[in-house]
């Protein structure tokens, strides 16, 4: 019996790395777990992570990339690889960056079937709560998000997602985007990050999960930040 205890509370997941879901955690920032976890702490998890030494430099709009060292032939690469052309950057007002969609894909899904979140629909984002999108478990799936640069340039753009079940944190996810200038087509990016596996067993498939995501830059400029919700299941 001892033994079958343990193997149900084992999760086997590459990406997530529980060990449990009702012991400590093993977390990817090596952050225990802790009940009860303030606004602050929230706040706390929710930042950026930052490399030692550096500083971001001095904002700069796209314009004035784009005429920036315009001699230099692999700048000029770089700042075509970003949309940062003469001509092509138009400054504005309003938001930086506009959130458009984030997506759950996966070839076991069953044909036709797409969960994707509109982020300018918050009343659907908020009705997760009371009817939490379901994930299979032990199964490979990818996140794939798509945003649009509005104006300027932003740089050290991460997604960053803290998952919790009855107020304990047991994963926290940070993403690297990248930096990116306004398209010159006016198109939306996308983003697919790298595979994942869902955790799989009973004690895995009991509650709800509550996910806080957010969009930040390199200087603290939050660009989304909002809350769904899932549960995990035998089927999609």
């Amino acid at each position: 019996m001892y033994y079958l205890q343990q193997r149900l509370a084992v999760v086997r997941n590459r990406s997530w790395r529980w060990r449990t879901l009702y012991n400590t955690p093993r977390l990817r920032h090596s952050q225990p777990a802790r009940p009860n976890m303030s606004a602050q702490d929230d706040q706390d998890d929710l930042k950026p992570s930052s490399t030692p030494g550096y500083k971001p430099g001095a904002a700069k709009t796209a314009q004035e990339y784009a005429t920036l060292d315009a001699e230099d032939e692999s700048l000029a690469r770089w700042k075509a690889s970003l949309g940062i052309v003469p001509g092509a950057a138009v400054e504005g007002s309003g938001p930086k960056v506009s959130v458009l969609t984030l997506e759950l894909d996966s070839p076991t899904l069953p044909q036709g079937k797409k969960i994707i979140f509109d982020l300018k629909d918050l009343n659907k984002l908020a009705d997760t709560k009371k009817n939490p999108i379901s994930i299979k478990e032990g199964v490979e799936y990818n996140v794939r998000i798509t945003f649009k640069v509005n104006h300027s340039i932003i740089s050290g753009v991460r997604y960053i997602q803290v998952v919790k079940r009855s107020g304990i944190k047991v994963d926290k996810l940070e993403q690297m985007l990248g930096s990116y200038g306004p398209s010159p087509t006016g198109e939306a990016y996308a983003k697919n990050f790298d595979p994942e596996e869902s955790p799989s067993g009973m004690l895995a498939r009991t509650g709800t999960y509550n996910v806080r995501s957010r969009v930040i830059d390199d200087d603290g400029e939050v660009y989304a930040d909002w809350e769904w919700h899932f549960k995990l299941a035998k089927e999609w």
